[in-house]
């Protein structure tokens, strides 16, 4: 249990499920920041949550991972965590030997 007033955001939660998702290289919060959810004092890039619990993710995909079922597979695990619908979309693909932070990934 954390303490009063320190618990995640869901938008947080979102990312951290994103991110765990098997052939996931990072977050994509667009070409200049524009795809984020603010928060007081920081950001959350990649990850949209809309006031009817609607989430937005776009994503960084791993070389060789399939892109249907890895974005199917962020499909799953957001729609766990939110009431509304989830939108995936891949911006880009990591091709190995690239930094992870080519493209805006997180």
């Amino acid at each position: 249990m954390e303490p009063p007033g320190t618990e995640a955001d869901p938008a947080e939660v979102v990312a951290a499920a994103v991110r765990a998702v098997p052939g996931v290289a990072g977050l994509y919060g667009g070409l200049f920041g524009e795809v984020a959810t603010h928060l007081a004092g920081r950001r959350v890039p990649g990850v949209r949550i809309d006031d009817r619990g609607e989430v937005e993710v776009h994503i960084v995909i791993r070389w060789g991972h399939p892109v249907p079922s890895t974005a199917d597979a962020v499909r799953r695990a957001v729609s766990a965590l939110v009431p509304g619908g989830v939108r995936v979309v891949v911006d880009d693909v990591a091709v190995p030997g690239e930094p992870a932070e080519h493209g805006g990934a997180t």
